[in-house]
C-alpha cells in the first residue's frame, strides 16, 4: 500500500474513532495533496506526498516558534500536536553519523574543493536524505565539511 492510500486510511480510522484532531490533520494532508494533484496535472508518488508532508511539518515548526515567542502556548499545543501527527508518515530519521557519512560520500563523489560547490554537494545529498534528514541541519555539515576542504 503507497502512502497515499495509507492516508486515506487512517483518514477513515480517525472518522470511525470519532478522533477529531487527527481527523483535521489528515484532512489538511489530504487537501494539500489534491492541491497539488490539480496544479500540477500528475498522480502523485510516494516521493510527492513525503515533500508534502515535510513542507507541512516545517511550516508546523515555524509556526510553534511564532506562537511561543508571542505567548500563545494554546496554539502552540494544537501545532505540536499536528506536529506529531504528519511526523509518523515520515520514513525513520537517520543518526548523525549516517548523515555524516552520506556528506562525506557527496563531497568526494562530486571533487568539491570548497563553499563555491556546496550547490553540488546538496543536489547529490537532497534526493538521498529528503525526508530522513533535517536538510538545514545537512546543510550546516556540509558548509563545515567544504570549509575543510
Amino acid at each position: 500500500m503507497g502512502l497515499k492510500e495509507q492516508i486515506t486510511e487512517d483518514m477513515k480510522a480517525a472518522m470511525r474513532a470519532k478522533d477529531s484532531a487527527r481527523l483535521g490533520t489528515i484532512r489538511l494532508l489530504t487537501a494539500a495533496m489534491k492541491q497539488k494533484e490539480v496544479d500540477e496535472r500528475i498522480e502523485l508518488t510516494d516521493a510527492h506526498v513525503l515533500a508534502i508532508i515535510e513542507k507541512m511539518i516545517k511550516q508546523r515548526r515555524d509556526s510553534i516558534t511564532q506562537f511561543e515567542a508571542g505567548g500563545r502556548q494554546d496554539l502552540a499545543d494544537n501545532e505540536k500536536a499536528e506536529l506529531t501527527i504528519l511526523s509518523a508518515y515520515m520514513p525513520a530519521a537517520m543518526s548523525a553519523e549516517e548523515i555524516a557519512a552520506e556528506v562525506a560520500a557527496a563531497v568526494a563523489a562530486t571533487g568539491a574543493a570548497g563553499p563555491q560547490d556546496m550547490g553540488k554537494v546538496m543536489g547529490v545529498l537532497k534526493p538521498k536524505l529528503a525526508g530522513r534528514a533535517d536538510m538545514t541541519a545537512v546543510s550546516a555539515q556540509v558548509k563545515t565539511a567544504l570549509s575543510q576542504a
